[in-house]
């Protein structure tokens, strides 16, 4: 069963969307929202599998909403404002439905997103399952200025501080993310994510090589070709984590 959440100012939009998907037996639908704090609110309390997002509501945009997410669930954009199109395209959702919404449309997002849970199954959602820590799996949103992406925390090779802010490295791509790296730290899990010295948090899963470096510290070579001094200090725990 795939859990989904409805978020749309209009009632009638939700209403629609509610009936249409009468017709797919696998989606249930746990909750609605009718603007982006509600929204974020039942996603984090309800952590459902899918979401049905408006861009346009009162308030704050669907790309708002996303970017305020610890973590992400699959994204269907509902919308009648088709210049988002190539927006939403970019955030790297599931699909976007121009509304009102066909009911073939919605069976092709809907079978996008059987491919994806086909690649990773959908979990029991257990009621005492610990939100603190994120998972490699898990997806998060990026919002760097205009520009938005969903990444899952396994494709993030490098977290660099800047002040106030973190640089994310996945891909070619570096945004800025208002968070310090020692509110990242936490959240991140230590078996894949360590932090090398005071200004980067790498993920152990994608360092390419690891040389010996002055006063006894290591150089890691990333996959992206970043070279990340490993503190004395650090080396210590780094060499403990690494060996059999």
């Amino acid at each position: 069963m795939i859990r989904a959440i409805i978020i749309d100012d209009e009632r009638l939009a939700r209403n629609e969307l509610k009936k249409l998907l009468l017709d797919f037996p696998e989606i249930e639908v746990i909750a609605e929202a009718t603007n982006a704090a509600e929204g974020v609110e039942k996603i984090d309390s309800l952590n459902p599998d899918l979401i049905f997002l408006d861009i346009q509501m009162p308030g704050k945009t669907g790309f708002d909403m996303l970017a305020e997410l610890e973590r992400a669930p699959n994204v269907i954009f509902t919308t009648a404002y088709d210049e988002y199109a190539l927006k939403a395209f970019e955030v790297n959702a599931l699909d976007y439905l121009l509304k009102p919404v066909e009911p073939k449309r919605l069976a092709d997002a809907l079978q996008k997103l059987q491919v994806e849970e086909d690649k990773e199954p959908i979990s029991d959602h257990p009621i005492s399952v610990n939100r603190s820590i994120l998972n490699e799996n898990d997806q998060v949103f990026v919002k760097d200025g205009e520009r938005c992406w969903f990444v899952k925390l396994s494709d993030i090779r490098l977290f660099e501080s800047v002040g106030n802010y973190a640089k994310v490295y996945f891909g070619p791509n570096k945004p800025l993310i208002l968070k310090s790296l020692n509110a990242l730290e936490e959240r991140l899990d230590e078996k894949v994510f360590f932090r090398a010295n005071r200004k980067h948090i790498v993920n152990l899963r994608l360092i390419e090589k690891i040389e010996p470096y002055f006063n006894g510290g290591l150089l890691l070579e990333m996959k992206g070709g970043e070279k990340i001094e490993v503190s004395r200090r650090q080396t210590v725990k780094f060499k403990e984590m690494m060996s059999l």
